[in-house]
């Protein structure tokens, strides 16, 4: 149950960041063009216009109503990292807070935001298809199990089944090759996680 749960939680995590990415380019456009340079307006702006997707919009949502309603800045700025749960998300939340508390002019520094989150998202395209190769090589030797059985009784059917299900050396090597195989698949998520 932990390693199922775990790789749901990173699942989540990366569609956030995914999700998030194209959300501050939107942000950013819309803080270019306008010539105020108040994050509230702006905010407030991106979220009638009605160009963020899904699972991001709720978090700006929130984000604008508390700050509409005068809550404290940085509590706000808090619960929209908590929201999204990624390093990201605190970097837009420290950018916004200088942008709010001193306003001051904070485009270069969403410009440099973007930059990065765009060199990892291509880092990361990378190491998903690394895993994608480990992935593929954890469930090669179930593939292989298989077609060495469908081989076997194919080429003599009673004798396959008399030794495989009769016989206690085949059951117990048919058992040794499920658990291995059950192990090389822990070992894959295992690395999947670590690399994550």
């Amino acid at each position: 149950p932990y390693v199922l749960l775990r790789m749901k939680l990173v699942a989540v995590q990366m569609k956030n960041r995914m999700e998030f990415l194209p959300a501050v380019e939107i942000f950013y456009q819309s803080y270019v063009l306008d010539y105020s340079r108040n994050l509230r307006v702006v905010l407030r702006e991106v979220l009638n216009e009605d160009r963020l997707t899904f699972p991001i919009r709720p978090v700006f949502e929130q984000l604008e109503r508390h700050l509409a309603t005068k809550r404290d800045p940085e509590e706000s700025l808090k619960i929209f990292i908590l929201a999204l749960g990624h390093e990201w998300a605190r970097y837009f939340a420290n950018i916004f807070s200088i942008g709010l508390s001193e306003g001051v002019d904070v485009t270069d520094n969403f410009k440099e935001l973007i930059i990065d989150m765009r060199k990892a998202q291509l880092s990361d395209q990378v190491e998903r298809n690394r895993l994608l190769e480990i992935r593929i090589a954890n469930f090669s030797p179930l593939f292989f199990l298989g077609l060495f059985l469908l081989i076997n009784y194919r080429l003599n059917k009673e004798q396959t089944i008399q030794y495989y299900v009769w016989t206690v050396e085949g059951r117990e090597m048919l058992l040794d090759a499920l658990l291995l195989i059950f192990l090389s698949f822990l070992m894959g998520i295992y690395l999947s996680i670590r690399r994550m």
